[in-house]
């Protein structure tokens, strides 16, 4: 980050920090690299410091940095205990994966210490079930996206004002920094177009910059999170840099769409997308999916299940991915329109989950509802469609959501303006629904 940038609030994930703060559990800030967790913790930091929490009591440690990336679990433990006093400490220890044996020190450091403990990092492994035998219901996990459209807005120094429309009421605009006017269906094209990585916000909305700065992430994804962590693990070997490229790419071009391990091999050798590579031949399934499984656990995409409606039971075929940024995905597919409806349903997806819901895909007797999205209280069925002027899209989207008995919220996104109500199934702009 540019260091002469002030840091950009993301009071999302920033409140959820706080309202843990100065309780047991550790907490594990976790998402895909460079969403924005350092960030998170220097603006907690500052918001300690704000509030009373000495400098001396903060001890801050970034396992990419020369400093700290070269120790051991006990040279951990020993440079933060050297550092603690008699006050309370705030301990924060940024991709601390790195780390071999990175739990045995913040283990000790909970039981010996007066401390709040932060931990982020950039793979689900943080989470693995040798890491709960430690601390077996004592973290929390705070779950981080790239930006949201309204994060992207204020993040790109843009402003959101309402204004008198000839055609009804009120419709939002888009000020920057210079007093331009901008319609919001352009600000948000340009959200399709270099996705949410807080980093675009520091090179600006040109696309060279953008995609060099994906660029960079893409690989260190690829390089530092799964090739070089599963050889760190010892266990399964993901090893061929070619064929996980090529199943990156399959999945970013088919998000939205049931795929299985079988058909993502099916697909590369019918395509003979591997002949040239170092493998020959088919890829089992089995490898398949241990290359998924570490493109999942690195936040690159989201695995989504079906739920059967009438079962009521979650269904183990045929689930969909989704990728964690559509900036990412245009620059590895280059910029299209022809899948836009998964796109929209992509954005859709991320934003119920930046909103605290589970989700999943209903399935109805032979018809599919995109998402069900349920939480501690509430239960939401959402369609998204581009358009629903055919009468044909109409029906084909309304009908799943008509054979639902419950009497739980059914809404439409699309990108047609207003808002209107079939049986008490609201269609509402997608963009509206954004930022509200």
């Amino acid at each position: 980050m540019n260091s002469n940038r002030k840091l950009k609030s993301r009071d999302l994930y920033l409140n959820k920090l706080i309202a843990f703060k100065d309780t047991e559990p550790v907490k594990i800030i976790t998402g895909i690299r460079r969403c924005g967790k350092s960030s998170l913790l220097k603006l907690l930091v500052e918001y300690l410091k704000e509030n009373g929490v000495e400098g001396s009591q903060i001890v801050e440690m970034n396992f990419e940095s020369n400093d700290y990336k070269n120790m051991t679990s006990d040279e951990v433990y020993s440079f933060v205990k050297e550092k603690c006093y008699k006050k309370r400490a705030y301990l924060f220890f940024d991709e601390i994966q790195r780390i071999d044996k990175w739990e045995d020190a913040i283990n000790a450091l909970r039981v010996d210490l007066d401390c709040d403990i932060y931990v982020t990092g950039s793979n689900a492994y943080l989470l693995s079930s040798e890491y709960a035998t430690y601390l077996s219901g004592r973290c929390v996990e705070i779950k981080m996206l790239p930006l949201s459209f309204k994060e992207f807005i204020q993040f790109n120094d843009f402003e959101l004002k309402k204004v008198k429309s000839a055609l009804r009421g009120e419709k939002n605009i888009i000020i920057d920094v210079n007093a331009i006017q901008y319609a919001l269906s352009e600000v948000f094209e340009s959200y399709l177009h270099f996705g949410g990585m807080p980093g675009i916000a520091d090179v600006g909305l040109e696309q060279d910059k953008a995609f060099a700065l994906l660029d960079g992430i893409y690989s260190t994804v690829v390089v530092r999170d799964i090739l070089e962590r599963e050889k760190r693990r010892g266990q399964r070997q993901i090893t061929d840099s070619l064929l996980l490229k090529k199943i990156i790419l399959f999945l970013c071009d088919n998000i939205g769409s049931s795929v299985s391990s079988s058909s993502i091999g099916n697909t590369l050798v019918a395509e003979g997308l591997l002949e040239n590579g170092s493998r020959k031949g088919r890829p089992s399934t089995h490898t398949i999916q241990a290359y998924i499984e570490a493109l999942v656990e690195a936040y690159f995409f989201y695995n989504i299940k079906r739920f059967d409606i009438r079962g009521k039971e979650l269904l183990k075929t045929l689930g969909k991915y989704y990728v964690v940024d559509i900036g990412l995905r245009n620059y590895l597919l280059g910029l299209r329109d022809r899948d836009r409806g998964h796109i929209l349903e992509n954005i859709v997806y991320l934003e119920l989950l930046r909103r605290g819901y589970d989700v999943a895909i209903g399935k109805l007797d032979d018809m599919e509802i995109d998402f069900i999205a349920t939480n501690a209280t509430d239960k939401l069925y959402v369609q998204v469609t581009e358009s629903m002027i055919e009468e044909t899209v109409r029906k084909r989207e309304l009908t799943p959501l008509q054979k639902v008995s419950d009497n739980y919220e059914k809404i439409i996104l699309t990108m047609n303006d207003g808002q209107v109500t079939y049986d008490g199934i609201k269609q509402i702009n997608l963009v509206d629904w954004l930022l509200a």
